[in-house]
């Protein structure tokens, strides 16, 4: 292979990444595979498994990826910022918009975090989602609080997900109150 050069692809792994995420978005879980995601992001089968031994590996890759979508959108809101500001309408709105916007996205998301119920190399993945979101909220609520306001969360997206029912923010906001009593 004398004429063969090997060029610097500093985007490879990333392109690797974004590959799995759309191949589990329209195959699930099931169709990953090394060969599918370098089919998909158009590199050598050899540039996967450069980057990520396992599936395992790739898919806490992908999975970190997805994580920081609403993470960054509830540590970036200005206002869950606001001491003044309404804590369970500001989340309300912001669950809204990450179940509304692309509800595709949000289903590829909930589908890699849920791949760690049967994958334990990405349950510390999936963790970190919860402590991240928690940690964006403590400066508006205490550790057990915030923490709760996490799972209520997390099991009204699931509920919306898998029902296909319509987001209701109002029913939102006034259960996410309750959470917040003193």
């Amino acid at each position: 292979m004398a004429g063969s050069v090997r060029r610097y692809d500093p985007d490879r792994r990333g392109r690797i990444i974004d590959a799995a995420i759309r191949v589990v978005g329209a195959r699930g879980i099931a169709g990953l595979s090394h060969r599918s995601v370098a089919a998909e992001a158009d590199v050598p089968l050899g540039s996967t498994t450069y980057h990520f031994k396992t599936l395992d590996d790739l898919l806490v890759a992908a999975l970190r990826q997805a994580n920081e979508g609403f993470a960054r959108t509830v540590a970036d809101s200005a206002a869950l910022a606001d001491p003044d500001a309404d804590l369970a309408a500001a989340l309300a709105v912001l669950l809204g918009g990450f179940l509304g916007a692309d509800r595709a996205r949000a289903e590829l998301e909930y589908e890699l975090y849920l791949a760690a119920l049967r994958r334990p190399a990405l349950r510390p993945v999936a963790a970190e989602w919860c402590e991240a979101v928690s940690a964006a909220l403590s400066a508006r609520a205490d550790p057990a609080t915030a923490r709760a306001l996490v799972a209520v969360m997390d099991g009204i997206s699931l509920q919306v997900l898998l029902t296909g029912a319509q987001y209701d923010e109002a029913y939102v906001r006034e259960v996410l109150r309750r959470v917040l009593r003193p």
